[in-house]
């Protein structure tokens, strides 16, 4: 049941692949060359020799070396990982980084987290990038951390359609002012900042 899904979802978004309608420079280099990059890095050898646990909440292999090429891309200074998973996620971005300041915080108890959280947003000021992963208070998470984005800040989301709730807060993600570029891949979406940008809202098929 699970790969029809995949498959139905994949045939909906045929129309949205390599760039399709998509003017931006940017953008499309971005979409073409980063989300479709197929450069298969040293690193990911090394990641897959890793064997992280199955029976923790993951990503598959796909969507881990897309957030390595984002981090390698993008070359943020700071990242903070909220969410339970089986460490893949932050081991494939911190790879591509090794200079960029990381933590992860995971836990069942928000308000230890929130604290965490804020504590470690005051160091940085300005975040750059941040992944909500597993988590329930993928809300919280958001919210904390928005005063703190600059116009260079990405946001990754894991999980947007995992359900009718979070489908939903995803849309006010897409549609809210304090955004300004953001792209469904499924999987994840990912969320910029730059207020000298127009608003705009892109469906990628990375199925």
């Amino acid at each position: 049941m699970f790969f029809l899904h995949r498959i139905w979802n994949w045939c909906s978004r045929f129309r949205y692949r390599c760039g399709y309608g998509v003017h931006s420079p940017s953008d499309f280099f971005l979409i073409t060359s980063v989300i479709y990059e197929r450069h298969h890095y040293y690193a990911y050898r090394m990641l897959q020799a890793r064997k992280f646990p199955t029976y923790l909440p993951h990503y598959r292999r796909k969507v881990n070396r897309l957030l390595f090429r984002l981090v390698n891309y993008f070359r943020p200074k700071s990242l903070i990982e909220v969410g339970t998973g089986n460490g893949a996620s932050i081991s494939y971005m911190r790879a591509a980084c090794r200079t960029m300041e990381s933590i992860t915080l995971k836990g069942t108890n928000w308000t230890k987290t929130s604290r965490q959280l804020e504590e470690k947003l005051s160091d940085m000021r300005t975040l750059d990038c941040l992944h909500i992963g597993y988590t329930p208070f993928y809300r919280e998470v958001f919210e904390q951390a928005l005063p703190y984005v600059g116009s260079h800040s990405c946001f990754i989301i894991g999980g947007i359609h995992d359900s009718k709730q979070k489908r939903d807060w995803w849309k006010q993600i897409v549609a809210s002012e304090a955004t300004v570029i953001t792209l469904d891949l499924y999987d994840i979406g990912l969320v910029f900042f730059d207020k000298a940008r127009y608003k705009q809202h892109y469906i990628v098929n990375f199925l």
